[in-house]
């Protein structure tokens, strides 16, 4: 069983649980991600990225928003209490390497969390890495004082200048895509649509962008077939063939089509389970 050893609201809208899983905390690596089911019996199973982990002290963390029934039952767990079940690590490991040039990670939203282990394993192999981190005013902003002490770089954008620059997370992209020393590679990590235009942004300067996607996930193995996503005209399952992939071959439009298939019944589920109807 994965008892719950710390919870924290990391904002109005996020959350972050650190749960033990000893087998998981030594095997994973940066860019995995985790299925989650909060009772044993019954339940959604939750695709969540890994957001931490720490191998000698045997704990996994995961940070999610309350969306839905499931999500919003995880985030009223408390400290002691134990998840139902956790598979994982799942998912094709992040690519990392040495680059002669800097890394732009982009974060929007609780994206920024899972962008993490991945800033710190591109800074173990001594990349100069700058973050871009946007949300839309400074109290949804997440993991910058994480990402301050592993970044050489941080940048921050609200939607309402209320943090940092005022505007999106493309403003800043492309100042540094248009730099004297551009970015070898863009990570981005976020809301489909903040992806979709960080990657158009990218696409102009030939700058290579990978994106890590979070569809719709049931079994996690590659046998339901319901995170499919269109990839360079092949069809590609997120579970198995990435979470990453190259963001300027993803069928954008038709992948955030999909996402959006079950999004009333996700939102009345996620209303009657704050007010107590089963």
């Amino acid at each position: 069983m994965n008892k719950i050893l710390e919870k924290r609201q990391l904002s109005e809208a996020v959350f972050l649980l650190k749960f033990h899983a000893p087998d998981i905390a030594r095997n994973r690596k940066a860019g995995q991600f985790l299925i989650v089911q909060v009772d044993q019996d019954l339940g959604e199973r939750i695709p969540l990225t890994i957001a931490d982990a720490n191998a000698e002290e045997g704990w996994v963390a995961i940070a999610f928003q309350p969306v839905g029934a499931s999500t919003y039952k995880l985030s009223q767990l408390k400290e002691g209490d134990y998840l139902g079940g956790v598979l994982g690590p799942l998912g094709v490991p992040s690519e990392i390497k040495k680059f002669d040039a800097p890394v732009v990670c982009v974060g929007g939203g609780f994206g920024t969390a899972p962008l993490y282990p991945i800033v710190q394993a591109l800074k173990e192999v001594g990349n100069k890495v700058i973050l871009i981190e946007g949300a839309r005013t400074k109290d949804l902003l997440i993991f910058v004082d994480e990402m301050k002490a592993v970044c050489d770089e941080v940048i921050i954008t609200t939607d309402d200048g209320s943090a940092g620059e005022k505007g999106v997370t493309t403003i800043p992209l492309e100042r540094l895509c248009q730099s004297e020393v551009p970015p070898a590679q863009v990570i981005a990590i976020g809301p489909p649509i903040m992806m979709k235009f960080c990657c158009q942004c990218t696409a102009k300067y030939n700058v290579p962008t990978v994106v890590s996607l979070n569809t719709i996930m049931i079994d996690g193995t590659g046998m339901c077939g319901g995170c499919r996503v269109n990839v360079g005209g092949k069809t590609k399952f997120v579970c198995v063939d990435g979470p990453d992939f190259d963001g300027h071959q993803v069928d954008w439009d038709n992948m955030m089509m999909r996402m959006k298939a079950f999004k009333p019944q996700e939102t009345e589920a996620f209303h009657k389970c704050k007010i107590g109807i089963n």
